[in-house]
């Protein structure tokens, strides 16, 4: 007879060990990250990032949009059958998204015109359902809020460095005020002068493909590199 292969005591502990508050809201920040390695939520990365304002702006409505739908789905977790679950989380995050939609169109009608129907759509993105259902219908409030945030940062940080980059090196400049409401209106880097030096076609639709593609590549680069040292 062959002796069964032991298991360290410290292994075992530290595999039933529960992750931290800290962990929680981090890991979706960067481990987690919806668009650049779960590849989640890339339609609005490839639609509204064609400014960086517009970018930065439903990065906040998709933190928003997790911050409650975590919240909600996480109170009613215990009283919920698990034969319309599915259902329910579906009406609380439409109700949700159309709350903050009718907020947008009311003080912020210049960033509502850019997003359009994409603001809606945050209803059916991946990101916000997987969240729902993978984290906070298991977990208590305070858990299901942090990883909202966590989430939702880790998706807005995206979507800006992508708005970012499109209409930086699309343009020559960032314009700051003009969709969002800021009171002010404000052209960045303009003074260097790179506008003559611009790739046009990166705030088209293509620049969108184009830019990820750059991005994800050398984000897999980087992780096959950090592999063979090891």
């Amino acid at each position: 007879m062959t002796e069964a292969k032991k298991v360290p005591a410290k292994k075992v502990v530290e595999a039933d060990k529960e992750p931290t508050l800290w962990e929680i809201f981090t890991k979706g920040i960067w481990k987690e990250n919806g668009i650049f390695v779960m590849v989640l939520g890339l339609c609005p990365a490839l639609a509204v990032t064609s400014t960086f304002e517009g970018s930065f702006g439903m990065g906040i409505l998709v933190i928003l949009v997790l911050m409650m739908t975590n919240t909600s789905v996480s109170l009613i977790r215990k009283v919920v059958p698990d034969t319309v679950r599915i259902p329910v989380y579906v009406i609380i995050i439409a109700t949700e998204v159309t709350i903050l939609k009718m907020l947008v169109d009311a003080f912020a009608p210049a960033l509502a015109n850019e997003l359009g129907v994409f603001i809606a759509l945050i209803t059916v993105n991946c990101v916000v359902f997987g969240r729902a259902e993978a984290f906070a219908s298991k977990n208590s409030v305070p858990k299901a809020l942090l990883d909202g945030i966590g989430v939702g940062m880790g998706f807005a940080i995206s979507l800006m460095m992508i708005g970012f980059f499109r209409e930086f090196l699309g343009t020559g400049a960032i314009v700051l005020g003009k969709t969002l409401p800021l009171g002010f209106e404000y052209v960045v880097f303009e003074g260097l002068g790179l506008g003559k030096y611009a790739f046009a076609v990166l705030v088209q639709p293509p620049g969108a493909f184009m830019v990820i593609g750059i991005i994800l590549a050398i984000i897999t680069a980087s992780k096959q590199a950090k592999g063979v040292k090891k």
